[in-house]
């Protein structure tokens, strides 16, 4: 990194931090800290919404994604917009009239203590793990660049974080989300048009496209029906939907955002811009990937992007089998510039179907991939414990080798804006759980003022959690599907748990919350089992929570009227 890279990053971030500290300094009350005194316009509302889902993750994982795997991704988030549309509609006015601070207090009134704090729970576990991993993204950057420890940098970044979000609440997450959405969007869209003005002067927008179609990577819809197959249109409009209502409907780091709207109207808005704009931004991610994957048609990509591996296993014993390989690769890189040279000439005399050529680029692409895979067994044999998958630093070595000046700096601050974003809606929603549903409903008559500080308190330590478990966290397959499979393992039983309670009022408290106990454990075992894509887990958590609280509660019913003497009703 050059002088300006770090100057362009450290003014952005240190803006971020202390305008966050300046701007919202001070909290009388829980209201006010939690709830940011329900003053939050609907753009704001929105924007906070976005940024809390489009963690460093994101803009870190997406692009390796659709280099890997194309456009297929998109379908995950098919289902955002009409759970948009309940969540408005149905669950705000809900949250709104009730004067809820968090989604989980809700619970209690509707059904009982118990069934409130389970849900409570399955919530902080997965967002405390969630939390973690938006830290430990980041982190990998500068380990990579700058060969830092990995877990200095988690610690370093995760403190940055705490720091404001202890400071200001809800009101300090909410107004840094507008700068750094500004910033994460900027900087998206300058490496977008950078990778277009880089490749060889006669490839255009349209020519890429077809490079990439003629590759798969344009492979936007799959309407099969394999189960175990992660997207497809209907894992997306199905798995995706209840994966979308419960996050952004159940999940208090999104919940946090809405309930602090100045009215139920500005909430909906907030939420409505959401859906429209979110698909599209991840196609845009997505893309960005694809242009990655183009521009290293006509450049050379490495054997492996992880530059740690490609270091330890240079220098081992196996650096023979490596460079025997990587040689291959080199006479493989070569053969696909000229025939995609070639592909080009046919494009520019309208020339678009090409069989055999076709054929000559996707065999290219297979050789390419066995390459890998092949590096990948070299790798493993000096660490077996070393993650070999490299998604995760595709868009990494571009950025670290190809960007100018002064970009580098900013797609760095675009990540780290990312990071900064998600983990502090994370950490806020962590706090706010932790007092309001567990401390506070155990011990009482305390000052207002007093759950401030438990609330900063709780933020700390989530913090602390969350930098732990960023400590320990290790790739699997990549981050972005990581972090939605954790969320995909929990988030079915708590989504069964809220629709019984806004759609079925004849189950009660004690059905619901045995069934939700059974659901959760039979979702561990099938994903253990691994017998259906994550996103299946969503559906089948929320589907069995409500027919098994069905089921107990006719079973109830009837042990009821056999036994009035011993009849007891739990809500």
């Amino acid at each position: 990194m050059e002088i300006l890279d770090w100057i362009v990053l450290s003014v952005t971030l240190s803006f971020i931090v202390i305008y966050g500290i300046l701007k919202t300094k001070g909290s009388a009350n829980v209201k006010d800290y939690l709830l940011d005194n329900n003053e939050t316009p609907w753009f704001t509302v929105g924007v906070s919404v976005m940024a809390t889902q489009a963690s460093a993750i994101t803009f870190l994982s997406t692009p390796g994604q659709a280099y890997h795997d194309g456009m297929g991704f998109v379908q995950f988030y098919f289902g955002l917009p009409l759970a948009m549309i309940v969540i408005a509609y149905t669950f705000i006015p809900i949250y709104h009239r009730l004067k809820v601070y968090t989604a989980y207090e809700y619970l209690e009134q509707r059904f009982n203590v118990q069934t409130r704090t389970l849900a409570a729970i399955l919530f902080l576990i997965q967002r405390g793990l969630g939390t973690g991993i938006t830290i430990y993204a980041p982190s990998i950057i500068l380990s990579a660049l700058l060969g830092w420890n990995l877990n200095m940098l988690n610690i370093i970044i995760g403190i940055l974080v705490i720091v404001y979000t202890v400071t200001g609440g809800t009101k300090a997450v909410n107004v840094t989300q507008k700068q750094q959405m500004f910033v994460i969007m900027s900087g998206m869209f300058i490496i977008f048009f950078y990778i277009l003005a880089n490749l060889p002067h006669e490839v255009d927008f349209s020519n890429v496209l077809h490079i990439a179609g003629a590759n798969g990577k344009m492979d936007i819809l799959d309407f099969s029906y394999n189960p175990e197959t992660r997207y497809t249109f209907w894992s997306g409009i199905t798995g995706g939907f209840f994966l979308m209502l419960s996050y952004f409907g159940t999940d208090q780091s999104q919940v946090g955002r809405y309930l602090s709207g100045k009215s139920i109207k500005e909430s909906q808005m907030g939420l409505i811009m959401n859906g429209i704009l979110k698909v599209p931004m991840q196609f845009f991610i997505l893309l960005t990937g694809v242009l990655v994957f183009v521009f290293f048609q006509f450049n050379d990509a490495p054997l492996h992007f992880n530059p740690t591996n490609v270091e330890k296993v240079k220098t081992s014993e196996y650096k023979a089998d490596y460079e025997n390989l990587e040689q291959k690769l080199s006479q493989i890189n070569t053969d696909k510039k000229i025939v995609n040279q070639i592909y080009i000439e046919q494009l520019k005399h309208n020339e678009y179907d090409n069989p055999i050529l076709k054929k000559q680029m996707v065999a290219l692409s297979l050789k390419e991939k066995d390459l890998r895979e092949e590096a990948k067994t070299v790798i493993a044999k000096v660490d077996g414990k070393t993650e070999t998958n490299d998604k995760d630093y595709v868009f990494l070595y571009f950025i670290l080798n190809y960007l100018p000046k002064g970009i580098l700096g900013l797609l760095l601050a675009v990540i780290f804006s990312a990071a900064m974003s998600s983990s502090a809606s994370g950490l806020n929603s962590l706090a706010a759980t932790s007092a309001i549903d567990i401390y506070k409903r155990n011990v009482n008559a305390k000052s207002d003022k007093h759950y401030v500080y438990a609330t900063q308190y709780f933020t700390i330590f989530w913090g602390i959690v969350a930098i732990g478990f960023a400590c320990i966290s290790s790739l699997f397959e990549n981050l972005i599907q990581l972090v939605n499979i954790i969320g995909s393992i929990f988030y079915g039983t708590v989504l069964g748990i809220f629709l019984i309670g806004f759609y079925i009022n004849y189950i009660k408290g004690k059905a619901v919350f045995i069934g939700a106990c059974i659901s959760q454990l039979t979702i561990f075992y099938i994903f253990y089992l691994d017998i259906v894509g994550y996103l299946w887990l969503n559906f089948i958590g929320a589907l069995l929570t409500i027919g098994l609280s069905l089921i107990l509660q006719k079973f109830f019913n009837k042990s009821n009227l056999t036994s009035p003497k011993k009849s007891i009703q739990i809500y």
